[in-house]
């Protein structure tokens, strides 16, 4: 077998990470999107198909320079998990930490019971103790896993510590048309309260717009930028050859941060978001990642050289943000070339005649109560914040429904439905359709709309992933009945 058609089978995930979980079993299950069973009451003896062990690492993010956090198999991120779709899975949890977990399948389709959210009544991972359960994967994609603790004002807990890990459904049928693939993961480290708000990236429709004159509440800064747990200039390089088409498959990890990257000398066919393959791929030179996002990105190595892969932040790059890309034969100090500005724009990849017409449209406003100097914002959605005691907002199985996503805040949000995925059908005024993701970045003062048909009975959470917003009060919950 020649080494295009050997490496296209492969996989190189984190610069030696941690090895994957491959799972056994023929293809098989119901089409992805149709109502997953209900967790099993009791999943069969013998050992499970994947283990996670949530407890304290040390992880060496730079030269002389380690991070003492909580992650997935001691290590971060944890190891790549690959499914397959359709083929049920038992999954064992170990919490060796002294406050109970809760383990979140981002983007799959699976009971409340298991999909690891307190508002949902799911399964917790009690402190020190062990929790069972079986699933049936989907759908297909690059989804992943991580805690759904809610921290509030304490930083060594919740997505500010290493518990994410990748976790890759494998299709039905793969035509494999790349030569490599490479998962790559972004998080931030030792991060710390300031009054510094985190400048934006203004949507290119954002109308100008007034700043409450209340003076803002704490934010969220941090350290050292990593990624797969590295500093850019630590660890091993992504090796490449001349003619190789990679496909990267990217995770915006972060607690709080919206995040952009590019590969010097290069450019991103972009073709899947959130692990759903996009109607139109496109060809960009900068990659937007919203808190939670994936994107996966073919890039045709035609450019020999030793290049670094990372954010056009000059300042989050020198404090880590950023990996090396070095192609065979090639040596030298890694070449960083500034990218063009342009606007992110999900439209690109989605067709422009109008999706169906739902059968109902929700609006959910975005509010924001500014906190003041040195106290929290609190954020609501219609005018509140999240009540447990609140009754959830009712949906019916099949029925196709609009959320209207409008941000009156000067704040962008990259804002998640579990356990469903959702159709973009309206970005900043523009029509779309196509496009299907399960989070979504809605930037100050614009106006998303998005269709979702559940498929699947239960409690849903709809909430911002921004760590902070969701602590304190961006949540609500739905029921699917």
């Amino acid at each position: 077998m020649d080494d295009a058609r050997q490496s296209r089978r492969g996989f190189l995930y984190g610069l030696a990470i941690g090895s994957g979980l491959l799972l056994p079993g023929c293809h098989g299950g119901g089409e992805p999107g149709t109502a997953a069973p209900p967790a099993e009451s009791a999943p069969p003896d013998g050992p499970a198909d994947v283990t996670l062990r949530i407890a304290p690492v040390l992880a060496d993010i730079a030269q002389d320079h380690t991070v003492s956090t909580i992650g997935y198999n001691g290590t971060v991120p944890g190891p790549l998990i690959r499914l397959r779709e359709g083929v049920a899975v038992t999954v064992d949890l170990f919490n060796e930490t002294d406050t109970p977990e809760l383990v979140h399948w981002h983007g799959q389709t699976v009971p409340a019971s298991v999909d690891g959210a307190a508002e949902e009544k799911s399964l917790i991972v009690p402190v020190h103790g062990h929790l069972r359960y079986r699933f049936t994967p989907q759908p297909s994609g690059a989804r992943f896993v991580h805690t759904h603790a809610m921290p509030m004002s304490d930083l060594s807990r919740g997505t500010y510590t290493g518990q994410f890990a990748f976790v890759y459904i494998e299709p039905k049928s793969n035509p494999g048309r790349y030569d490599q693939e490479v998962f790559l993961a972004t998080h931030e480290w030792e991060p710390f309260f300031t009054t510094m708000e985190e400048e934006e990236e203004p949507a290119a429709s954002q109308p100008p717009h007034k700043k409450d004159a209340t003076p803002n509440g704490w934010e969220i800064g941090y350290q050292r930028f990593t990624i797969n747990g590295k500093c850019l200039g630590h660890g091993e390089p992504v090796r490449v050859k001349t003619g190789q088409r990679v496909l990267f498959h990217f995770l915006n990890a972060s607690a709080t941060e919206n995040i952009q990257l590019a590969l010097a000398g290069h450019r991103f066919q972009v073709v899947a978001l959130d692990g759903n393959a996009v109607p139109r791929p496109q060809t960009v030179e900068v990659l937007e990642l919203g808190t939670a996002e994936r994107v996966d990105a073919v890039v045709e190595m035609n450019n020999p050289g030793v290049w670094i892969l990372g954010t056009p932040k000059d300042d989050d790059r020198k404090n880590g943000l950023g990996l090396v890309v070095e192609y065979a034969g090639q040596k030298g100090k890694p070449v960083w070339t500034k990218p063009a500005k342009r606007p992110w724009d999900y439209t690109l990849f989605g067709e422009e005649n109008p999706s169906p017409e739902p059968e109902e449209a929700i609006l959910l406003v975005f509010g924001k109560v500014n906190g003041g100097t040195g106290a929290f914002n609190h954020w609501t959605l219609n005018g509140r914040a999240f009540d447990e005691r609140d009754e959830p907002r009712q949906l019916h199985r099949g029925r196709r429904y609009r959320l209207v996503l409008d941000n009156q805040t000067d704040d962008a949000h990259p804002v998640h439905l579990h356990r469903a995925s959702f159709e973009l059908t309206n970005v900043h005024g523009k029509v779309t359709s196509g496009v299907k993701k399960d989070v979504v970045l809605v930037k100050g003062f614009t106006k998303i709309a998005v269709d979702v048909t559940p498929t699947i009975e239960g409690l849903t959470l709809f909430h911002c992933h921004q760590q902070l917003h969701m602590d304190y009060g961006f949540k609500m919950l739905f029921n699917v009945a």
